[in-house]
Formats: C-alpha cells, sequence, structure tokens
C-alpha cells in the first residue's frame, strides 16, 4: 500500500502494519501530516496540530501503538495548549495531563493534536467555537455537528486514525452520526472525568470517535477504568470490549421507542433506521415496541440541568488565576465583568445567564428542583424498559447534517438537533451511534442504547450491524 494512503485505514488495521513491521509509526505520522497539510485549510478540525517530532508514541506495545490519535480541546495535554475553543482560555497550557491523556499516551498513542469545539462543549454545530467553524468532510457547506465536531470531523476526514470527544447531552453521537463514523458515549463513571474542563458535572462523559466498531472496542480498552482523582469514577473492572465483537445477534432483544420517530424526523432517517432494525430483526433478533413516555421532557429538563451546572463550572474563568484578563484599567469587580464578556461568546453567556436564573433564589424551587424530579422520572422509563429488552433502537439525530449559518440564529431549532440523544445523558447510560445509510450524500446515523455498564451489548449488536453492510467503509471525497 502507497505510505499516503494510510490515513483512510482504520486504527487496528494500521496497528497491525506496525507490529508487523510493514508500516513504522514515523511513516505513519509523516503521512497523516501530509494528509492534514492537504485538506485541514477545507476542513478545520484542529485548535492545535503538533509537528511530527512532538507527537511521537510511547514504547507500548500494544494495538493503539504508534497509532495517531486527536483529542478534543476540552481534555488536559500538559505542555500543549486547551482552550476549549473559548478566547478565555486561548493560550492556556494545562501543567498536567487528563486521566484519558495518561491513558492514552500509556497505551502508545501519538497524540496529533487538539480539535475544535462549539465553546465549552455548548452546541451542536461547532459554530460556537470562539475561534472558526468546522466544515462536515461529506459536504463543506455543512456542520460536522457538536459539540465534539472537530474530532468527528478529523476521524472523517482521515486527519486522525481516532479521536476523544466529550458527551453532555450528544456531543459525541450527534457528530458522528452527521460525520458517518462512530461514537459512543460510555455509562457516566465509566471513564474518568479527571482533567475534562467541565460543562456539566453530573451529564459529561468522555468516549471515542473512530472509523468502526472494531476501533470503538479498542480505544475503550484503553481509556475505561477507575480513577481515584475522580470521585464519580466507578470502581468496577473493565472487561475486554474487544471480545464482544462477534457477529450474533440471536436472541437479543430490541426495543423501537415510539416517542423517537414522531414530528420532526425526516423520512429518509426514519426509512434507514427501520431498515436497519428490520435488518437485525433478519438476523435473529427480537423487536418488541416500547414507550418512555417521559422523552417529551428531556429537552427542557436538559436545558435547565446543564446550563445550571454550567454557571456554577465557569465561575472559576475570572481573570485572576489563569486565562485571559481583561487588559482595561478598571477595579477588580469591573475586571471580573469585562474578563468574562470579553472572553465568552454569546451561546456561554446565554447558558450562564439560563442557570444562574433558575439556581436563583425564589426560582430554584420552582425551576431546577423540579428539573431533578423529572430527570427521575426519565431514568425510570429507561430502567422499566431494561425489563422488556436489551438494547433500544433510534435515530441518532432527526435530520442529516445542515448548512453551516442555517441554525445560528434559532436556538431552539438547533437544541432540537440533540433531541434523540439527550435524553440517554440525563440517566447515565451508554449510547452508540454508527452510520445506516445517506441522504443527498450526508451519513444518516442509528443509535443504540443500552442499560448501565452495558457497553458490551453495544458492541456487539453494533458490530454484527456493521458485518451486514458497509456504510462504516465508505470515505468522504475530499
Amino acid at each position: 500500500m502507497p505510505i499516503s494512503e494510510l490515513p483512510l485505514l482504520t486504527a487496528h488495521e494500521l496497528g497491525d502494519l506496525i507490529r508487523s513491521g510493514a508500516v513504522s509509526p514515523d511513516e505513519a505520522r509523516a503521512a497523516l501530516q501530509e494528509r492534514i497539510e492537504r485538506v485541514e485549510s477545507q476542513v478545520q478540525a484542529f485548535m492545535t496540530v503538533l509537528p511530527p517530532e512532538d507527537s511521537a508514541p510511547s514504547n507500548a506495545q500494544g494495538p493503539l501503538s504508534g497509532v495517531p490519535g486527536a483529542l478534543k480541546d476540552n481534555m488536559c495535554t500538559r505542555g500543549v495548549r486547551t482552550t476549549c475553543s473559548s478566547k478565555i482560555l486561548h493560550n492556556w497550557v494545562p501543567p498536567y495531563d487528563a486521566c484519558v491523556t495518561e491513558k492514552l499516551r500509556d497505551a502508545g498513542m501519538a497524540l496529533v493534536g487538539k480539535t475544535n469545539m462549539d465553546e465549552f462543549a455548548m452546541g451542536s454545530s461547532t459554530e460556537n467555537s470562539g475561534f472558526h467553524p468546522t466544515h462536515n468532510p461529506w459536504n463543506l457547506k455543512c456542520v460536522p455537528g457538536g459539540s465534539s465536531g472537530g474530532s468527528a470531523a478529523a476521524v472523517a476526514a482521515g486527519e486522525a486514525f481516532f479521536a476523544l470527544g466529550s458527551d453532555t447531552g450528544g456531543s459525541i453521537r450527534q457528530p458522528a452520526s452527521f460525520c458517518g463514523v462512530v461514537g459512543m458515549k460510555p455509562t457516566y463513571g465509566r471513564v474518568s472525568r479527571y482533567g475534562l474542563v467541565a460543562f456539566a458535572s453530573s451529564l459529561d462523559q468522555i468516549g471515542p470517535l473512530t472509523k468502526d466498531v472494531t476501533d470503538c472496542a479498542l480505544v475503550m480498552n484503553a481509556i475505561a477504568g477507575h480513577d481515584p482523582r475522580d470521585s464519580t469514577s466507578v470502581p468496577m473492572p473493565v472487561p475486554d470490549y474487544t471480545q464482544s465483537l462477534k457477529s450474533d445477534v440471536k436472541g437479543l432483544r430490541i426495543g423501537k421507542p415510539v416517542e423517537y420517530f414522531g414530528a420532526g424526523t425526516e423520512p429518509a432517517v426514519r426509512e434507514a433506521v427501520d431498515r436497519s432494525i428490520d435488518q437485525l430483526a433478519a438476523a435473529g433478533a427480537e423487536v418488541v415496541e416500547v414507550s418512555l413516555p417521559h422523552t417529551e421532557y428531556a429537552l427542557p429538563v436538559y436545558y435547565l440541568v446543564a446550563p445550571s451546572e454550567c454557571s456554577s463550572n465557569l465561575a472559576r474563568f475570572d481573570g485572576v488565576r489563569y486565562g485571559h484578563r481583561t487588559a482595561q484599567d478598571v477595579d477588580m469587580i469591573d475586571m471580573f465583568l469585562k474578563t468574562r464578556d470579553e472572553g465568552f461568546g454569546p451561546e456561554v453567556k446565554r447558558r450562564i445567564m439560563l442557570g444562574t436564573y433558575a439556581l436563583s433564589a425564589g426560582y430554584y424551587d420552582a425551576y431546577y428542583l423540579k428539573a431533578g424530579k423529572v430527570r427521575s422520572l426519565i431514568a425510570r422509563d429507561f430502567q422499566r424498559a431494561w425489563e422488556k429488552v436489551d438494547i433500544l433502537l433510534t435515530p441518532t439525530s432527526p435530520t442529516v447534517a445542515f448548512e453551516i449559518g442555517a441554525k445560528a440564529n434559532d436556538p431552539m431549532q438547533m437544541y432540537l438537533s440533540d433531541i434523540c440523544t439527550i435524553p440517554v445523558n440525563l440517566a447515565g447510560i451508554p449510547a452508540l451511534s454508527l452510520p445506516c445509510g445517506f441522504q443527498d450524500g450526508l451519513p444518516i446515523g442509528l443509535q443504540m442504547i443500552a442499560k448501565p455498564f452495558a457497553e458490551e451489548t453495544l458492541l456487539r449488536a453494533a458490530f454484527s450491524y456493521e458485518q451486514m453492510n458497509d456504510w462504516h467503509k465508505q470515505r468522504p471525497r475530499i
């Protein structure tokens, strides 16, 4: 294979070549650098690209050793700037690595760079970056989804063999759907959040974006596990997720929740997901219709819980300890105000104000407390569903990728992009998106949802579906 074609391979294919001696890590990194130089000006997936000499892998011997990967720019990287795509952190260089950064370095990953995102992970299109939008490799006029749009676009465009994203309300799965890659949000607590710059602490979870399900399992093997530095990290043994990669769905009980196929779902999306469910049924899975009646409340609950936690978490960015500080000669209070006004973008300001209002005296019980109670009802719906089924299948997004600017001035329409993914975060359960078709040349995503810590079930079902199709083998012509 010509070295120039290496970036089109999956991570596990490249890893096999490296271990066999057919390709060296340096050759793989050089080929990727050439690819980045050729397409990055069109895609704009990265905030920071490291020179090859600064991204050398460790001496680890494993499936990801020497394989170049990327990290969303809200995960700390010692000595490499971490901006959260916000002007308030435009030159901040962390003094430590996030847990996932450590784990991937230990696994032998060669770090390519840090990917663009919606500022502080607040958005569904990566248009809210404080620096530049990212473009969808399948159609450069369209968004890649968000907030992990840079990671998804980098993988789809062949600028990274895999990447990590963070998912607060769909921010891994929705861009995976828009960019035609695989994205998994693990169970809350399965992957350490230590070193992840927090947006909404009870919702955030780190996960992989990859070219296929096998790569997803390999990255999960590397990043999952207990971390005492994260109080929400669950002390459970981590299975070898690659053992789940079996093409067998006989006896698997699949639930089709009626609430996820309603108004607003594009016909082509509905047809692709229905076709996928029929394929799995033909392979021996049992399909039943289920109801999650409180799904309709997920969006308003999320937009009370997430902004409230964001209002608290982002209070630390005040110009005193790190990050941007206003250059204007003002007193301390004005320094706080001007620093935050200059440093935060419009969407971040909008969510801080929403959260501050919901937490304010006289409104806490009416809004935040009530949202917490309804959140419990949403989680209970899923618990009842697990009594009947093993996994749920839904669209990842009700639409395919939309044009850049199409929803920029309509926050409500933008928020509706995550209507199928948000309930999963509120319940803290795992879910995976993988490609299941195309509409007008743009990928469609199939979402699989499972009970807590049942990532193995998701990988088994996703791998089985993948073997029946070749959607994951399609590459954008860029």
